[in-house]
């Protein structure tokens, strides 16, 4: 529950120090002394819109802390511990805005973004305002109400999750089907160039080969010729050859060796070149013997040569990297290929996360039918309570599968009668606002016994109300607050009387400014507050007794 509520420099307010208890505690004041400002501060703290303008008038920030104590609310416990902000058992909350529109957030001390802020703030306060009715008109907010009554966070949470996979996989599987239809041309050139490079079969190092053996035939008449000649010059010249001059010279060193040791290595050098030049004259003897111009295989070599030219320069790339552009393409197609593959592949998919959702949303399309019903009955009775006797409630929920979306199939309606023979129709027809108010009212109080946060406020939501009927409100309320704590602003004696303690706020100008204060009444004080309620400035020995019997009766 919320203990202590600290607000500086907030709007016209100064300092505001408020202790509060469980139970019902209203909050009433004189017309605008700002009775909702106390709402609005907390607000703030709990992560709401922050603007420069709420920093009073020449101060440099506003700030508002708001202490909680939390015995008995297991949620915000366990959100605290698994963000490491958990601290024994009081939570504080604290906001701090810059009059340059700056925000800073805390909790338990510790500097938090604003969302965990607001994430939090759920778990400890849920704020009903006064324009609660006009939210009651739309559809969206008629099916939280219902799911909130029949606390449907973690299947509208799992119905979420499931909606999302099989928007996911449904995107993924069109896409694909894109790409199929833009890949078709590509496959089919894909398919030709294939073709003609299987037709090719050009092998990994061919080329290389190819290209030696095509220079190699295209020259075989220049290379038997000057082997020949290489021949004669080296060994078989009739006149001079390099073996008859290297043997001479040899003889000649051999003699030298004799008269000069000095000179003993010479004639085995000359020895081993006589050797080399014997094995390369045996080497150029066997290339000659081994040349064949052979005109077939000339032929061959030339057409196939020529062929591995034409398609390398038709593919835009060099013939030595011919064999690898091939694996690749092949490799390219196979991938194309396995795209039918990847498409049933994904439509099984999307079959089945679309099962899944569906089977999410059915549950929670019958638990908002029997959950519905229920609630029928606990708000035409609350209606009934409420001086609208006659008055029927419905809330119709439709199951329509061609309308997914992540809150499942369905579609929530609220439907009234509030005069014997009127058929039941959406509530934004047929409600004034004076009903309105009562309804919305009914459905706030009953929806509020379900909630698990253990402080309720309720921000004048009694507007349009008056009489016994403003007494019935008071009860309900005060019934309320005996299992969890409600904060209820007012301008009802009515219901301000039915609180187990009573704040007042009151305006004052000092120093040229105005500030707002607020403060708990005693019981004496609480007679006169509420006798200004019920009879305006006069106070009479009438009111005053009207005001004591309020409170006794309470």
């Amino acid at each position: 529950m919320l203990a202590h509520l600290s607000v500086n420099n907030f709007a016209i307010v100064k300092s505001l120090q408020l202790e509060l208890s469980k139970g019902m505690t209203t909050i009433t004041g004189e017309t605008g002394a700002g009775k909702s400002i106390a709402i609005d501060a907390l607000s703030l703290c709990l992560g709401g819109r922050a603007e420069a303008g709420m920093v009073r008038q020449g101060e440099e920030k506003t700030e508002v802390s708001a202490a909680f104590i939390l015995d008995n609310n297991l949620n915000a416990t366990r959100w605290l511990e698994d963000n490491d902000l958990f601290d024994q058992k009081e939570c504080i909350l604290r906001r701090i805005i810059t009059k340059d529109g700056r925000s800073r957030a805390f909790i338990n001390g510790s500097p938090v973004p604003l969302s965990q802020l607001k994430a939090l703030g759920q778990l400890l306060i849920n704020i009903h305002g006064q324009h609660a009715h006009h939210q009651l008109m739309k559809s969206e907010y008629q099916m939280s109400m219902l799911d909130q009554y029949a606390g449907h966070v973690n299947l509208v949470k799992e119905t979420r999750l499931a909606y999302q996979m099989w928007r996911q996989a449904d995107n993924q599987l069109n896409q694909l089907k894109e790409n199929s239809q833009q890949n078709q041309a590509q496959v089919q050139l894909l398919e030709y160039q294939i073709k003609e490079l299987n037709e090719l079969a050009i092998g990994e190092e061919e080329f290389t080969e190819l290209e030696q053996e095509h220079r190699r035939l295209a020259n075989s008449g220049e290379l038997a010729t000057t082997c020949q000649q290489a021949i004669e010059l080296i060994y078989e010249g009739q006149e001079v050859n390099a073996l008859s001059l290297l043997q001479s010279a040899n003889h000649a060193l051999l003699e030298l060796a004799e008269l000069d040791e000095k000179l003993a290595t010479l004639p085995n050098m000359v020895a081993e070149a006589i050797i080399q030049l014997e094995e390369a004259n045996s080497e150029l003897r066997n290339y000659l013997d081994s040349i064949d111009v052979d005109p077939e295989r000339m032929a061959y070599v030339e057409e196939r040569y020529s062929k591995v030219m034409s398609i390398s320069r038709k593919h835009y790339i060099a013939p030595e990297t011919l064999y690898h552009h091939h694996q690749d393409l092949l490799k390219q197609i196979a991938q194309l290929d396995c795209s039918e593959d990847k498409l049933q592949e994904l439509e099984s998919n999307v079959a089945k996360q679309y099962q899944q959702f569906a089977t999410c949303a059915d549950k929670l399309h019958k638990s908002r039918s029997r959950y519905a019903k229920e609630l029928d009955k606990l708000i035409t009775n609350s209606m009934h309570e409420l001086s609208m006797e006659k008055a029927k409630f419905c809330i119709e929920v439709n199951h329509e599968t061609t309308h997914p979306s992540p809150l499942g199939f369905d579609t929530v309606t609220f439907l009234v009668s509030t005069n014997p023979g009127q058929p039941l129709q959406p509530i934004a027809k047929v409600a004034s606002g004076g009903e309105l108010s009562r309804i919305s009212l009914a459905i706030q109080v009953i929806t509020a016994q379900k909630v698990d946060t253990p402080s309720l406020i309720f921000d004048e939501v009694d507007v349009g109300i008056s009489g016994p009927t403003a007494a019935v409100v008071g009860k309900m309320l005060r019934t309320l607050g005996e299992s969890t704590q409600v904060l209820c602003v007012t301008h009802l004696p009515q219901v301000a009387g039915c609180g187990h303690q009573q704040l007042f706020v009151s305006k004052q100008a000092k120093a040229g400014k105005t500030e707002t204060q607020m403060k708990r009444l005693d019981n004496e004080q609480r007679v006169a507050e509420l006798a200004r309620l019920l009879g305006g400035s006069q106070i009479t020995e009438s009111t005053l007794a009207n005001a004591k019997e309020l409170l006794i009766a309470a």
